[in-house]
């Protein structure tokens, strides 16, 4: 069985890995596996090219095409159009490894092997990549236990809080991230682990019990990131709005984030933390599972860099004065469930942020002695 790793676990695996050595991730599709690999690479200024290997029919696209030299008369392969200039390296992520031919498979092999294709290899320091779907409502082949012993194998399985954070990077829409923030068992559509120990549970319920074979759409990160695109320059979302998104994300889905568009939050983040005294009468009223998603908000909020630099000492008073808050109501499970979160290895850069100031820093510190939250 392969190692599971959540996003952040990913990353540091990537940076861990000597360039000679691949990788191979296994998971369903939609979970940003390609997000994940192109981002990270990308932004070390290596150009990332990706071939869906399931949809590919020829070897020639991966290869090249033979032709005969006319001065030598011998027959060899021309660099495919992808083929890297100048001696750079590149990565290569090869997805839908499982779902190739046999003849890719065996073009895959000679790559894995030395990373060469007909007789020309890569250039130094590049990368291999591949990802292998995995479940019953995909046409697979069985790879070579000689060619997986080639990879790294690691099975990716990113959390939603992962996906929470990497939304608010990418401004999704409040909407979609509000709706599955509440319910996460819609953010893949089968089960996944716990989003914290006060957080809701995930795993399939019998509405969502659907077969995820033939024509049934069934939600994923992919589809959520397009609704979140198509509802952005929508204020009011009506019927047929919810019936584009049934053709996204399934109807099941659709239904219960039309439920949640009636009870968003009534405060955002950025209110709580850089104007927090116009909004005291509001969380005075807010509920303690209302307050309990408001603190992961918060937290995202903070890590995804939103607050404004010259901002940052405002809201670091806006926090302090947010947890003064809860422990006048005498809602201690709000704060040490707060705190208990910025324990988590993906807010460690929150952490940072407290640190710069001694009385928020003493405040969280009471509170994390003894306190752990499973």
């Amino acid at each position: 069985m392969a190692v599971r790793v959540d996003a952040r676990e990913l990353i540091e695996l990537l940076e861990l890995t000597p360039a000679d050595q691949n990788v191979m991730l296994v998971g369903r599709h939609g979970i940003g596996k390609s997000h994940i690999i192109t981002d990270y690479f990308r932004g070390r200024g290596m150009t990332v090219v990706s071939f869906f290997l399931g949809q590919m029919s020829d070897p020639g696209d991966l290869i090249g095409l033979l032709h005969k030299d006319e001065h030598t008369g011998r027959s060899e392969f021309l660099p495919p159009s992808w083929w890297p200039h100048g001696g750079k390296p590149i990565v290569l992520f090869l997805d839908e490894l499982n779902r190739a031919r046999p003849e890719i498979l065996q073009s895959v092999m000679e790559l894995a092997l030395n990373k060469t294709l007909a007789g020309k290899r890569l250039p130094e320091g590049s990368v291999i990549v591949s990802a292998v779907n995995e479940g019953d409502e995909y046409q697979l082949t069985d790879l070579d236990p000689a060619l997986v012993s080639r990879f790294n194998l690691y099975e990716f399985a990113p959390t939603v809080e992962d996906w929470l954070l990497w939304a608010e990077r990418q401004d999704i829409d409040h909407r979609v991230t509000g709706f599955i923030q509440k319910q996460p068992q819609y953010l893949d559509g089968i089960g996944a682990q716990t989003i914290g120990s006060d957080g809701p549970k995930r795993g399939r319920t019998n509405e969502d019990s659907e077969t995820l074979s033939g024509l049934t759409k069934t939600p994923d990160r992919r589809g959520w990131e397009r609704v979140a695109k198509l509802i952005a320059p929508i204020d009011r979302i009506e019927a047929m709005h919810i019936k584009a998104v049934a053709g996204i994300v399934g109807s099941t889905a659709a239904t219960a984030f039309r439920r949640s568009l009636a009870a968003p939050l009534p405060v955002t983040p950025g209110e709580v933390l850089l104007d927090l005294s116009k909004h005291r009468k509001t969380l005075n009223k807010m509920k303690l599972g209302e307050l309990l998603l408001l603190n992961e908000q918060l937290l995202i909020w903070i890590s995804s860099g939103k607050c404004p630099a010259d901002k940052e000492e405002k809201a670091r008073s806006g926090l302090h004065s947010y947890l003064t808050l809860l422990r006048k109501r005498k809602l201690d499970e709000a704060v040490a469930h707060l705190v208990s979160m910025l324990d988590k290895p993906k807010y460690e850069s929150v952490m940072g942020f407290v640190t710069e100031s001694m009385e928020l820093t003493e405040l969280i510190t009471g509170y994390m002695e003894g306190i752990r939250i499973e």
